[in-house]
């Protein structure tokens, strides 16, 4: 390898441990100038660190209905960068999930003062571990960030204080360590001056962490701190949070750990003068470091308990006990809690030594406090769990502070969307590729039923008779549940149903997820099913369709028979015919839009007028000879049963007396193609003209030919007007549902081959 390879290839080490480097100690001066151009990044503690480091990496999406009035901003939440970017083993949070983590998160920031222990809980292979691991990575990598920098205490006691000199250090290694530092020259010594704001103290000092890792801005007197931070700060936005929002209550009323206060004190004892004191309090930023147990310790059941929980270092105890002549007036002893005081507590999975660990968290849990010896420690940790639910026996003994559990579920993948994204991340995103539109969602709508409770008492209120949805829908409602977990509601509900989806009902049916995801087919069954199915229908020569999804399941079922709901197979069949129907229709659908809203105009207009009778249009100064025929046409357009003619006319001239031209035309000004009755009208119009559009070609043999030769050179042998259609509805089906050309000639042949125009139009059975 050329040498000038192996200079640049250390120089990008070199370079990178100086970018490391670029985190100095700050001098407690220092660092009360950076809290007052930063003080939301600078006071934070755990609970409120938590949260800026989930609202950083998770960014909540537009609500798709926020102009309903009904809506409960059940949002989609982008956990991309939290859950998947840079991770070895991805977590994928569905829809319903994301929304109870946000809650959670929350929680956590408004009730900051109450320490708890959130546990969550789901059944084996819904990706609790995986979960945790991400989010504990996340955290970690956080705590490096300019965003996510936090700061921790560190004492800097002068060597020269030491009572009786080096001579009263004990041991030759202490002074030896002594006199290096006080003579330390070269580039170390150069690196501590930009440190160190007084050159003279370079190297005479020795440190004494704190390994509770105090926000040094404890160590302003209690009493004081309200004056303090109003004398400091100048944003006064801030400062009124400060002094009034229950997050911050933790400023005014934490104490430093034991050691700290006990440094502070013995140190006044010497000095008089808390000034001086403050000026030995410098502060470190706060790393986190997971694999060494700082910040973040994490325990699984098989961890065995550590036969000493208490942690002494003799040399920081010795220069202690020299710097005060007196051994007992800082002792310098803390517990692994300390570690991870302000940092996060993990316990993977509630069993076997895990259980007793939750047992000895009864105190931190309810006060806060741990025995150390006759030293008391008040740790501050986020408490995280994980349990199966049939762990939840050995929690019985746990009443004592029940109301400090809190649950969060974590149960299968509910959301069929997401579903398919790890369908997509496990074997490759190649795989639509293999798939006509929508049999791959399809596939995923199969295993999340095995999932959900068969009857949904939330449905049925909100639906009643399940049967008038019989076309697109199973008798359970499965599938419509399934599209409202997604946050989608499914344009063929009826407008009376769409009127009756009430936000209550919507909270009801969302409430439902907590019961649903705990039985069924686990991540694992089913991403093992999913390669069976793809190894097995996946070929060169032919895209996979619902008849090969079916036959899949079905054959499946014969040996689960409890697996899945009665036809339900046969419905998620029906449901995807009217779907693809739909596009075909909406591919096939170019009606001129300015006819259409001349048409509409001229109705409204007309219909304040008696038949016989001859106007001109106020909106289109066209000439109207207003008899049943010209209401006829328009109204074979509106409505799909002519019965309904009279009185639908009745209630459009009502609408249009009473709100359109009184308030929206003559007060509002408003343009009558943008009124509320228009825009009813015009989608009325529009739907009943895409429900008709392929009556011309249902019986045109030369139309399916046609298709079937697309891209062919005999496809040049049809007439001009049959190539135009053909190429315009093949054309919208790629641009506008994301079918490949192949795929859109199949989904096409399907269509016209399966008669499913007349069938949805209930001319065949």
């Amino acid at each position: 390898m050329p040498m000038s390879n192996v200079t640049k290839a250390l120089e990008n080490v070199r370079q990178s441990e100086r970018e490391w480097k670029q985190l100095p100690t700050l001098s407690f001066q220092q660092f009360l100038d950076e809290l007052s151009s930063r003080p939301e990044t600078m006071l934070r503690n755990v609970y409120q660190y938590y949260t800026d480091m989930f609202n950083t990496y998770v960014h909540p999406e537009q609500d798709e209905y926020q102009d309903d009035p009904e809506s409960i901003n059940y949002i989609n939440y982008d956990s991309t960068k939290l859950f998947v970017e840079n991770s070895d083993r991805p977590f994928f949070a569905d829809r319903l999930f994301a929304n109870r983590l946000a809650s959670h998160v929350e929680s956590v920031a408004l009730g900051a003062q109450q320490n708890k222990i959130y546990i969550f809980e789901g059944p084996h292979g819904s990706g609790k571990s995986t979960f945790l691991n991400n989010l504990l990575r996340k955290f970690e990598e956080y705590s490096t960030t300019r965003e996510g920098q936090r700061y921790e205490t560190v004492w800097r006691l002068r060597r020269d204080h030491l009572v009786g000199g080096v001579h009263s250090l004990n041991t030759l290694t202490d002074r030896l360590a002594w006199y290096l530092e006080n003579e330390g020259k070269g580039e170390l010594a150069e690196e501590m001056r930009g440190v160190c704001k007084n050159d003279a103290e370079i190297g005479n000092y020795f440190e004494v962490v704190c390994p509770s890792h105090d926000n040094p801005i404890l160590h302003i007197p209690k009493n004081t701190r309200r004056q303090f931070f109003d004398d400091l700060l100048d944003n006064e936005e801030f400062k009124w949070k400060l002094f009034t929002e229950k997050g911050y209550e933790w400023v005014f009323r934490n104490t430093p750990c034991t050691i700290c206060l006990s440094l502070y004190q013995s140190l006044m004892r010497q000095h008089n003068d808390p000034r001086q004191v403050l000026e030995m309090v410098y502060a470190r930023p706060y790393i986190i470091n997971r694999r060494i147990g700082e910040g973040i310790s994490v325990y699984n059941p098989g961890d065995k308990p550590q036969r000493n929980n208490v942690y002494r270092n003799e040399m920081v105890q010795r220069c202690l006990d020299a710097h005060f002549s007196d051994s007992s007036m800082v002792n310098y002893i803390y517990s692994s809690y300390a570690k991870t005081n302000d940092g996060i507590y993990a316990l993977m999975d509630i069993k076997s030594h895990n259980s007793d660990r939750l047992m000895e968290l009864h105190n931190i849990i309810s006060d806060g406090v741990h025995k150390i010896e006759d030293t008391e420690e008040y740790v501050t940790s986020l408490l995280l769990a994980l349990m199966n639910p049939e762990d939840k026996m050995l929690l019985k003994d746990l009443q004592a502070f029940s109301d400090r559990i809190e649950y969060i579920n974590i149960p299968y993948i509910l959301d069929l969307k997401t579903e398919v994204e790890i369908y997509r991340n496990t074997f490759g995103k190649h795989i639509d590729e293999n798939f006509l539109s929508r049999v791959l969602h399809n596939f995923a709508r199969v295993i999340i039923a095995t999932r959900l409770h068969t009857r949904s008492e939330a449905m049925l209120d909100w639906i009643g008779d399940p049967e008038k949805y019989d076309l697109y829908c199973d008798e359970n409602l499965q599938l419509l549940k399934m599209e409202i977990y997604t946050g989608h509601i499914p344009k063929w509900i009826t407008e009376a149903d769409f009127k009756k989806f009430t936000a209550k009902r919507r909270q009801k049916i969302i409430a439902e997820s907590e019961k649903d995801g705990w039985k069924g087919l686990s991540g694992r069954d089913s991403l093992k099913m999913f390669n069976k199915f793809f190894t097995q229908y996946s070929s060169e020569d032919k895209l996979i369709d619902m008849s090969m999804l079916v036959a899949f399941f079905k054959k499946y079922c014969k040996r689960d028979k409890n697996i899945l709901p009665m036809n339900f197979l046969d419905s998620l069949l029906k449901m995807y015919n009217y779907s693809i129907l739909q596009e075909v229709k909406e591919s096939l659908y170019y009606y001129n839009e300015v006819q259409i809203h001349r048409a509409i105009k001229n109705y409204m207009f007309a219909v304040n007028f008696e038949p016989g009778a001859v106007e001109t249009c106020t909106f289109t100064g066209e000439r109207l000879e207003i008899d049943e025929d010209f209401f006829y046409m328009v109204e074979s357009k509106l409505l799909s049963e002519p019965g309904d003619a009279v009185s639908f006319r009745n209630d459009v001239q009502k609408q249009y007396t009473a709100v359109t031209l009184p308030q929206e035309i003559l007060r509002d000004n408003i343009d009558i193609s943008e009124t509320h009755l228009f825009e009813h009208l015009h989608s009325k119009y529009v739907h009943n003209l895409k429900e008709k559009v392929l009556e011309p070609f249902l019986k045109n043999e030369n139309f399916r030919m046609a298709v079937k030769d697309f891209g062919e050179d005999t496809f040049k042998t049809y007439d001009r007007k049959i190539r135009e259609d053909v190429t315009y509805m093949i054309e919208n089906l790629q641009r506008e549902y994301h079918y490949s050309s192949r795929g859109a000639k199949e989904i096409c042949i399907y269509v016209i081959d399966n008669h499913l125009a007349e069938r949805f139009s209930g001319l065949i059975a």
